[in-house]
């Protein structure tokens, strides 16, 4: 019963959500996979370490080909340098079983985040009222 009440909510929060709301969940959500995939492999539990980690994998590869480069090419630019190095060092993490390649993740995603939690927040408080 929880469970489907929470799905809706969920569903809810995502169709009333702005684009940068958006963003930042689906990045906590990266997050969590990827900090979920790291400590598993560190446990040696190989396969849900895998489906955490294709998880984080399958949610940076949405933000990498959803990158608008009409909107800001330059920006677009650079993340998808940032993204594609995270994504094969994701990709050789699961690979090679080695969780020092998604501290190496972590350590680039994390002011990537940062950034983007600033600016949706700043953003935030200058909508005028509806």
């Amino acid at each position: 019963m929880f469970e489907n009440a929470a799905s809706r909510y969920q569903a809810v929060q995502v169709s009333t959500s702005n684009p940068g709301e958006l963003l930042i969940a689906l990045l906590d959500g990266f997050f969590k996979f990827l900090n979920q995939g790291r400590h598993l492999l560190r446990n040696g539990a190989r396969a849900p370490a895998g489906e955490a980690i294709c998880r984080a994998h399958a949610i940076l590869s949405e933000l990498y080909v959803s990158l608008d480069h009409a909107q800001a090419p330059d920006l677009c630019r650079n993340l998808e340098g940032v993204y594609g190095f995270c994504l094969d060092k994701i990709v050789y993490a699961n690979r090679h079983n080695d969780p020092s390649a998604l501290d190496e993740v972590l350590r680039v995603m994390t002011p990537v985040r940062e950034a983007f939690t600033t600016v949706v927040r700043a953003t935030r408080h200058e909508r005028p009222a509806p």
